[in-house]
């Protein structure tokens, strides 16, 4: 009989953890499993095969699983404890609703603090994804994109919950990108809202935000309802 696999097999921890750094290296480990899918969706991440793999106490694993779920990338359940979370499923459009919130008062805050490397930085990615067929990096190099135009907002408790559906959005075109049938993605919408905060123009930056995002979750929930999506949904 064949041996289902096992998620944390796919982990590898090199000699022991210093414990003021435990939580922190456990939390990125774990962090960059789930966003690469070596954790798929689903899995449960059980506190004492986790002391036991990075061979700490079971205190700073619960930690790191905290911080994790507060990321969103974990929910808890009252009978498998931690496990990954889902990507955007239906509710894309309140996923979305919230991430307008979030960004344009986020991108309205960073604006006038920016300063010509950021400008730079953004460039940069729109460059790189207008060449990049690589998956895993167009999801990457998105939210690399949109973080150096938000980056200088003040708010860091704001620029932490924006983080958090980026990071949710590349966990989500990292999967499901090929299966969309989108190939290249256009820089049009990048390009122009780099252009707009160029120009500190910050009511026109975020009407163009707003725009992007709208197109965004149109794609999105059209691509949910799809055939293709509900097979994919099902093989899981």
């Amino acid at each position: 009989m064949t041996q289902k696999p096992k998620p944390l097999h796919s982990i590898k921890v090199d000699g022991p953890i210093p414990a003021h750094l435990a939580r922190s290296i456990i939390e990125e480990t774990l962090r960059a499993a789930i966003l690469d899918g070596r954790l798929p969706c689903g899995t449960a991440l059980r506190q004492q095969d986790l002391a036991d793999l990075f061979g700490v106490s079971r205190m700073p694993v619960r930690e790191a699983l905290r911080q994790l779920e507060a990321q969103g990338l974990l929910s808890v359940t009252a009978h498998k404890g931690a496990v990954v979370a889902p990507l955007i499923q239906g509710d894309a459009g309140e996923t979305y609703e919230l991430r307008i919130l979030l960004e344009t008062e986020a991108l309205r805050q960073s604006i006038p603090l920016l300063t010509a490397a950021d400008h730079a930085q953004a460039a940069v990615c729109i460059e790189q994804l207008a060449n990049q067929h690589d998956y895993t990096e167009i999801g990457r190099l998105n939210r690399l994109f949109h973080m150096a135009l938000y980056g200088k907002a003040p708010n860091r408790r704001l620029l932490r919950l924006v983080e958090d559906g980026l990071n949710e959005e590349e966990r989500f075109l990292r999967f499901n990108l090929e299966a969309m049938g989108l190939g290249n993605l256009s820089q049009d919408d990048h390009r122009a809202m780099l252009q707009a905060a160029m120009a500190r123009d910050v009511e026109g930056s975020v009407a163009l935000l707003v725009k992007h995002l709208n197109r965004g979750v149109e794609v999105i929930t059209r691509y949910l309802a799809s055939p293709a999506a509900q097979s994919r949904k099902a093989a899981r």
